[in-house]
Parts: structure tokens; C-alpha cells; sequence
């Protein structure tokens, strides 16, 4: 059982909660996540690790109401807890001095990006952070991304804030500006898809965070498969960060409608 620190909320069905789990927070690394349960009988929701604190054994968790198992995840409060949290797990961001980083992140994407700009500017880069949205209301974690960031562009769908447009034109006004070494991105499926598109194109090497379906988290199952460069690979053991130019996005979109019905 994780006790549930403090909630905050991003909008209706965005909250961020802190969570006590000090051996998770003492050994967690950029690009980490758990496996969190609601309750006994909950499924198994994997959330990136937004942000840890060693002294409080805490981690920060931001999770997005969208079937019934997130949903009763951010309908707990503060004294209440989790059934379980397991992690960390995945692979670790792969951290060095590559000169200007891109970081762009979609939407509750921005969570997991949050500590891969982090660590990325404390290796020497300069790193230029995009965060998208539809409207205002669904941009989050601005004021920790801006301490941690050479520069900030905002975009948004319906032009509420910062610049109207996709990421991938805020992407793409650095890129035509100044050379960019690296470019990280996590959102949706389709948002990763147009930002690696883009970039190829520019042939600028590119990271994306895979946010498949999930059920174990330790290679056993297979449900979080994808195929990248031709080669089958787990998410949750191989992953879950992978050259963008070689994930079939097709196919990890196609199998990410696997269970709608049963979601609805």
C-alpha cells in the first residue's frame, strides 16, 4: 500500500499525485515507470515517473482519467492509497552532452519529458522545450519545464496561448533556425508519428517514450510489443524509449485500439 501524499490538478481529468515510495524515488532514473493498482481487483496502469524527492520518499505521478481504472486513480485523495506501485522499470533515458536537444512534449506527455529536460540540461546541453495542447488549459508543468530549459515554445491547437499550431511547427521553427543535435518527444501515438516523420526528413536523430498497452511489465505477457527497425521489442524491458525513425507507427496504433470497446 502507497500512501497518497498530495493531489494536484492539471484540469478536470488531469491530477498529479505524490506518492510515497522511498526505494522507488531512491533508485528511479530519467525515462523510469511503474505499475500502479487502484485497489485489488484494478488493472495494472503504467505512469512514467514525473519526479521523485530521495528525502521525503515520494515520486510524482501525472495520470489522465480516461478508462475506469485512471479514473479511479485520480479520484483518490490525499490520506488515501494505492493498492500497489512496482518500479521502477524500463530502461533509463540514455543521458549525455549532445549539444541542443528538442524536447516536445503532447499534452500529459510533458510529465514523463519533464525529467529528461531535467537531466538533459544538467549534462550540458542546450535544450529547447515544445509543449502542445489543444487550449490552454491542457498545458502543464510550464513553470518546472521553464527552469530547466534554454527556451520555451508553446503551441497550441486553437491558439489560446503561445503560438496556434501542431508541435510539429514548433518542432520545426527551431530545427530551421539553428542545428539541433537530438530531438525527445512523448504524446500521443500520432503526435510521436508526425514528429518523427518531420525530423527524418530533416535527419535529425530522434527519441520517443512508447506509451503502449501494458499488463505486467517484466516482458512476460507480450501485450506491449512493437515492432521497431523490423524487430519485435517489449515497451515495458526493451523500452520504453526507441528511435523514433524505426517504430512502426501503424501498427502500435492499431494494436492501442485493441480493447475500445471494453474501455467504453
Amino acid at each position: 500500500m502507497n500512501l497518497i501524499v498530495s493531489k494536484r490538478h492539471f484540469s478536470e481529468k488531469v491530477v498529479e499525485l505524490v506518492v510515497e515510495a522511498p526505494l522507488i524515488a531512491k533508485s528511479r532514473r530519467a525515462g523510469h515507470f511503474v505499475i500502479v493498482r487502484a485497489d485489488e481487483h484494478g488493472e495494472r496502469i503504467p505512469l512514467t515517473i514525473a519526479d521523485s524527492d530521495v528525502e521525503k520518499g515520494t515520486i510524482t505521478l501525472v495520470v489522465q482519467a480516461v478508462g475506469v481504472s485512471s479514473t479511479k486513480i485520480c479520484g483518490k485523495e490525499p490520506g488515501e492509497y494505492l493498492h500497489d506501485v512496482v518500479g521502477p522499470l524500463g530502461q533509463a533515458t540514455h543521458i549525455k552532452n549532445y549539444g541542443t536537444v528538442v524536447c516536445c512534449g503532447g499534452g500529459v506527455g510533458v510529465a514523463p519529458l519533464l525529467p529528461i529536460i531535467r537531466a538533459m540540461k544538467a549534462a550540458g546541453n542546450r535544450v529547447v522545450s515544445v509543449l502542445a495542447g489543444r487550449t490552454k488549459d491542457l498545458i502543464i508543468l510550464e513553470d518546472e519545464v521553464r527552469a530547466s530549459s534554454d527556451e520555451v515554445v508553446i503551441m497550441t491547437d486553437d491558439g489560446s496561448y503561445g503560438t496556434k499550431g501542431l508541435v510539429t511547427a514548433g518542432v520545426e521553427s527551431v530545427i530551421n533556425r539553428e542545428k539541433v543535435d537530438l530531438v525527445v518527444t512523448i504524446g500521443p501515438a500520432i503526435m510521436m508519428k508526425f514528429v518523427a516523420l518531420l525530423t527524418k526528413k530533416y535527419e535529425v536523430p530522434t527519441m520517443c517514450s512508447l506509451n503502449t498497452i501494458m499488463v505486467d511489465g517484466t516482458g512476460m505477457c507480450g501485450a506491449c510489443r512493437v515492432t521497431v527497425g523490423g524487430k519485435t521489442k517489449f515497451v515495458c524491458i526493451d523500452g520504453p524509449e526507441f528511435d523514433a525513425h524505426q517504430v512502426d507507427f501503424e501498427e502500435m496504433m492499431m494494436r492501442l485500439h485493441s480493447y475500445d470497446d471494453e474501455k467504453k
